[in-house]
This record gives structure tokens, C-alpha cells and sequence, in this order.
């Protein structure tokens, strides 16, 4: 199984902002590491289909909501290594089926729907062994993608950049790529996640056992940004929509509304309120997903 980590650019971006503030604002184009197993997805994933791999399971199963950039790449990387799937999908089934689910079908992957209350208690043994009378023993991936090898993964991202820099910023839904990219900072940096959901403070704790399996929960060099959710996961406004845009056009390369264009547009936010010191050097990573996209335009979004 080919599993070696994409060599994705670091490119500097500018804006007037950036430099009447004196800081140095660069972008990891995590969103090219492959083109559909996008972003921090490729990570998330490498480490699980490795272990599936090793421990002899053949079938991947895994969750998500019914345009989860996670279901996409599960399918995806599926198609691609050589897997049966599964894609436990919240809520009732709708035909046609949407760009999302459309193309985990059209890649293999056997959609299961779970109402909503059902869904809130997926990983409940009941549950879980009801899927296996069903579809036979699976290697279970949680949704979102992490778990302590999805975190494994991410930190691989730090290794790859090449340049001195002062913080890290990455959209957080699961907390788990934040997690890696503060395990690989090993300290030498500041770590900023932007929640992309309302009433993200569980994220504090998500990370902080993330890196308690790691014997690295005495690391405080991090910090969870609440405000720019927006209204909630995949909530998105017609500022943001503007914003995301704007800033497509200006720096050639689409960002999409739901995870990266909130964390940058925070992420303007504060250099504006001079919460940075001057001349700090700031790596925010696209961490993919551009196939949120067509969800949005689905549902008439955008």
C-alpha cells in the first residue's frame, strides 16, 4: 500500500492587512494531497488503512452526516486501496442521492441510514455488533476520521514545512488534526484552532485526551478559538460566503465556507484586533474539503 505523505506547497500570501500589521501569513495547500482523499483527510486516513491493512480486515466502516467530507475520502480511499466500505450515513435516506453520497456510492461504499436518535449512540457495542450480524467484521473508523492514529497522521504535516514560524492555524471539527499538529510542534510553536461548530468548548477535551495518549498533555502551547462558527456546523452567512469569494479571487486558490473559510476569516479577524505580535510569521493549513462545495450548491447555499 502506497501511503507516502504528499509533498503539497507552502506559499505565501499578502494583503495590504498583513502588511501594515508586519505579519507574514503563509498557507499549506493541504487541500492538494490527493484529489479526492483531500487535505487533512489523507492523514486522518493513512495510519487506520495501514492498521486495517495489518490486523487483515478487508471492510472499513465509519460515520458521518449526509455531506461529510469524512464519507467522501473513506470512499474514496476505498476505491483506492483496495477495501469494501461502509458509510453509517445520519438521517433518513433522500433520492436522488446528493453530490456527497452520490460519489461514496459510485465508489462503493454501501450506505447505511440510522435516524437521529440511533446515530447519538453510534458507537454503543448493540449498535456496533448489530452492523457485524449484518456486514461481517469490519475495521471500525470513528467519524471525522480521528482517533490516536488519525492524530498520528496529522502530525506528519509539521514535518513537511521547511520554514521558521511562530503559530499554527487549522479549522477544528473533531479536534483531532489540531491535536496532531500540536504533537508535531513538540512545543516549538503556538498552536490555533478555529471551532467550526457552536458550543465547540468540548473540543478543549477531545484534544487534551488526544494528547494524553501521547504522553503529551503537559503541552499548553495551543488554544481553541470559539467565536467564527458562524451559527454552527456547515451554517454559513452571506459575509462569510463574500468573504470566502473575495479572498478565492484575490489569491487564486478556492476555500470553501463550512471548515477553512471560517478559520480564515477569524483568522483576518484577529490579525486586524493585533491579537499576533508584530512581525510573527503564521502557517494556516487548507485543510481540504473543497467537496463541500457542491453540497452547499445542492441545498441552494450558495
Amino acid at each position: 500500500m502506497n501511503l507516502l505523505n504528499p509533498n503539497t506547497p507552502l506559499v505565501e500570501i499578502f494583503e495590504d492587512l498583513f502588511t501594515k500589521k508586519q505579519i507574514r501569513v503563509f498557507v499549506k495547500r493541504e487541500d492538494l494531497t490527493d484529489q479526492y482523499i483531500s487535505g487533512n483527510k489523507w492523514y486522518k486516513l493513512k495510519y487506520n488503512l495501514i492498521e486495517a491493512e495489518k490486523l487483515g480486515f478487508r471492510t472499513l466502516l465509519t460515520f458521518g452526516g449526509a455531506f461529510s467530507n469524512h464519507i467522501h475520502a473513506a470512499a474514496a480511499a476505498g476505491n483506492k486501496f483496495g477495501f469494501k466500505t461502509i458509510g453509517v450515513i445520519r438521517g433518513e435516506e433522500h433520492l436522488p442521492l446528493n453530490p456527497t453520497l452520490s460519489f461514496a456510492y459510485e465508489n462503493g461504499m454501501y450506505l447505511e441510514y440510522i435516524d437521529r436518535t440511533s446515530y447519538r449512540k453510534k458507537y454503543d457495542q448493540e449498535l456496533i455488533q448489530k452492523l457485524k450480524d449484518k456486514y461481517g467484521d469490519f475495521y471500525l473508523i470513528p467519524e471525522g476520521g480521528s482517533n490516536h492514529l488519525a492524530v498520528k497522521g496529522c502530525a506528519e504535516i509539521i514535518s513537511s514545512i521547511n520554514i521558521k514560524f511562530d503559530y499554527i492555524c487549522s479549522a477544528c471539527g473533531t479536534g483531532g488534526t489540531l491535536a496532531g499538529l500540536i504533537l508535531g510542534l513538540n512545543k516549538n510553536a503556538f498552536a490555533l484552532g478555529f471551532s467550526v461548530l457552536k458550543g465547540g468548548e468540548f473540543l478543549n477535551q477531545n484534544i487534551s485526551s488526544f494528547l494524553k495518549y501521547f504522553d503529551a498533555d503537559d503541552f499548553k502551547n495551543w488554544k481553541i478559538n470559539l467565536d467564527f462558527h458562524f451559527g454552527g456546523y456547515a451554517k454559513v452567512t452571506k459575509e462569510l460566503i463574500e468573504f470566502c469569494s473575495s479572498f478565492s479571487d484575490q489569491h487564486n486558490f478556492i476555500i470553501e465556507p463550512i471548515y477553512t473559510g471560517k478559520m480564515f476569516y477569524g483568522l483576518f479577524d484577529l490579525i486586524k484586533r493585533d491579537y499576533f505580535p508584530t512581525n510573527s510569521s503564521i502557517i494556516a493549513i487548507h485543510t481540504g474539503g473543497l467537496q463541500g462545495l457542491e453540497g452547499l450548491k445542492f441545498r441552494k447555499k450558495i
